[in-house]
């Protein structure tokens, strides 16, 4: 192998990566976006009185599937006072997949 190919090689293969990172890092859904998502679910059926969403998104297991997650939380006030809820939201559609009272 000559280094005119192999440089010919490695130059098509940054080209390449450079054109395709955003579309690669388009599947999955921002945090912000996910958060809205989930506040929109919760908010059909709880008074919503603040939120919050980790920004790095972790693996958890769930039904022995590996599911990439944003955590997050939510307060929302009832008659006795503020509920605090922690969700986990699906990275690539924002989806809640749990919600559990803290």
């Amino acid at each position: 192998m000559s280094i005119k190919r192999f440089a010919l090689g490695v130059g098509i293969g940054v080209v390449a990566g450079y054109f395709l990172r955003p579309s690669l890092e388009a599947e999955k859904v921002s945090p912000e976006k996910a958060l809205k998502e989930v506040k929109k679910t919760v908010s059909s059926t709880h008074a919503i009185s603040g939120s919050w969403i980790h920004m790095i998104p972790e693996t958890v297991e769930r039904e022995n599937v590996r599911v990439e997650v944003y955590r997050g939380g939510i307060s929302t006030t009832t008659e006795s006072g503020t509920v605090q809820f922690e969700f986990l939201a699906d990275t690539k559609t924002g989806t809640l997949l749990e919600l559990k009272a803290a």
